[in-house]
This record gives C-alpha cells, structure tokens and sequence, in this order.
C-alpha cells in the first residue's frame, strides 16, 4: 500500500503563466496536529528525493518528533510522485511538461497547509539541498506563517557556478540519441547513467575520496563499484524527463524571483524574519559555505552553522551519523527558542 496521499489543487497558474492541469501534491505526515494547529513543521523534498528520503531525520526522540510535532513531507513537482512529465497527461506529458519554480512549488505546499489541516502557523521549514531552497522561500513568501527556517546544504538562489555544474548534467544526458527529444520509446539509459557519472564528482567532497571513505564507510571495492552500485542506481530509478524538470526548478532557484522582491535578493532575505539556522557543509562543491555566509549576513535572525564534514553535499542526506546528529542537535535547539 501507498504510505502517502494526495492535495488534488485542481487546474494551477505557475510562475511561468503556463496552467498545469489537474496538479496534485503527494505529501506524507508524521504526528497529529494538535488543537492549537501550532505545531505544524513543513519538511520539503530534495532533487530526486521523495518523502522517503527525509525519513532518517524523523522519529521519537529527535528534534523532529512525531510524538510532538505534525510533520507534513510534501513531494516536489517533477519527482514522480506528484505532478511530474512522467504522470501527466497530453499535452503536458513528457519534455512538454511546463517549467515549474521553487516558488510554485512552495505555493501549493502553502495552500496543501492551510487548505488541507487549517494550519496558519508553521513551527519550523527545513530541507536538504533542494529542500533548502523551498525552506528559504517559505520564510521570504510567508514570514507571518512560519516561526522557524533551518534549511542546510541549499541556498536561497542558485548560483551561476551550481548552474554551470547542473548545466553539464543535463548535457550528458541529452547527449543520449536515444533520450529522442524526450519522446524516448525506452529510458535513455546510457544518457542517465553518464548524468549520474557526471553528478557523482560534485556530491562528494575531494577529501571524502582521499580518506577512501567510499570503501571504509559505504563498502565499495572500487571507484567503479561506488558508481554502479552506490549512485547510479537511485538515478536509473527516475524517469529522465522528471530527473530535467527538476533540474530546471533547481536551476532557475531564486527567492528573489517574485513581485514583492524584483529580482532583489538582499530585500528577499531581509524579509526572512524567522528565526534561523542555516547550515551548508564545509566540503559542499556546489552549496559552499561562502554563499551561505552572504545570505546570513543579510537575515535578520539567521545564525550561521556550519557542518564540519568532508562528506560534501551528502552530508545533508542522512547517511553518516555524525552528520546527522549535527543537523538534529541544530533543529533542537532552534525549536527551543
């Protein structure tokens, strides 16, 4: 059985004036919201991640407890499971389905919140990675609504290197003559494998790769094997016109990208007035610390944390437990405030 739902949010206007038919949100919730309807937190997920993939950081006992707090997952557009090319029907089905943003995404998660639970308070936003960029956006569109943001391993635009980076991802892909426009007859296998070839060099921090923590700590014999056992696979599971709709959420991430802002970032984070902890890696290739020491300097209540692994971007997903004790230690003591 399914262990998620479905927001059905009817026919929506995205960002980009297009109108995407019939959108609905897969979402997953942990808890129960309580009488007051203030202990909602708002977990959004990150590029090719579902709702399963922020599982690691939920549980009895953590900050994110479902013994104390409602806990909302909702699945990004393009992921497969809500609104994506993959489901969605002609004429929107496939490479012609429309650029989606961070902001669309965050505006029905709003509307998923409100109109679903009735919730008019949100505890705390926070993501891994894409993830992050929603959690940003949260606190920029609904400063009123939400009281905490701790978005780590993201930022609040994508920078012109993280596009660069993305860029030669979908190129490997495309590349593919079998990916056929995206009308594809077959998955474009070897396009997605090269994109994951491609990806794999920037999730991991140079200094991971040193120390052989790909055979101490994840138990590949090899570089190849660590390829095409531990990373290729999860992206091999993904449809390639999702993995390039997602990609271009990614690429065209902006808080700033909004009527009340005008492209102006410093005023798009001054907005952010929820308390913060922002928390890049310190090996992270493409989220580095430096971008997010920018972005802080220009919150109100933000503080700087950050998490002093060499497990680059995959420090955020939940796979090395000291990273993962440094993230939930970081969300309580936001929530204690």
């Amino acid at each position: 059985m399914a262990n998620h739902e479905f927001f059905d949010a009817g026919d929506v206007a995205l960002q980009s004036g297009a109108v995407l038919p019939a959108t609905r949100i897969a979402y997953r919730t942990h808890g129960r919201l309580n009488a007051a309807r203030d202990n909602a937190i708002v977990y959004p997920t990150h590029y090719s991640g579902t709702h399963d993939s922020n599982a690691w950081a939920i549980g009895p006992g953590m900050a994110l407890d479902p013994e104390v707090y409602f806990i909302v997952v909702p699945n990004m557009l393009g992921n497969g499971l809500s609104s994506s090319p993959s489901n969605t029907g002609a004429p929107h089905d496939g490479p012609r389905f429309p650029a989606v943003t961070v902001r669309d995404n965050v505006i029905l998660q709003h509307r998923l919140v409100t109109e679903r639970f009735g919730v008019d308070t949100v505890a705390l936003v926070t993501g891994h990675s894409m993830g992050a960029q929603q959690t940003f956006q949260w606190g920029a569109l609904f400063p009123e609504m939400v009281q905490r943001i701790a978005p780590f391993c993201g930022s609040a635009r994508t920078s012109r290197h993280n596009w660069l980076f993305l860029e030669g991802c979908k190129s490997a892909l495309l590349a593919d003559a079998a990916f056929a426009g995206g009308d594809y007859a077959a998955p474009p296998i070897l396009g997605i494998r090269a994109f994951a070839r491609v990806y794999a060099g920037w999730a991991w921090s140079q200094t991971f790769f040193r120390q052989q923590l790909d055979r101490e700590r994840l138990g590949q014999s090899s570089l190849e094997a660590f390829l095409a056992q531990a990373w290729e696979p999860s992206f091999q599971a993904h449809d390639a016109n999702n993995l390039l709709a997602m990609l271009a959420t990614w690429q065209a991430a902006d808080i700033s990208a909004d009527p009340r802002f005008d492209g102006d970032l410093p005023k798009a984070l001054a907005a952010v007035t929820a308390k913060a902890i922002v928390m890049p890696c310190r090996t992270d290739l493409y989220f580095p610390p430096e971008d997010s020491e920018i972005e802080v300097a220009q919150m109100p209540n933000a503080e700087l944390r950050i998490i002093p692994s060499v497990w680059g971007h995959m420090a955020g997903g939940g796979i090395n437990p000291e990273d993962a004790m440094f993230i939930n230690a970081a969300l309580k003591d936001l929530l204690a405030r």
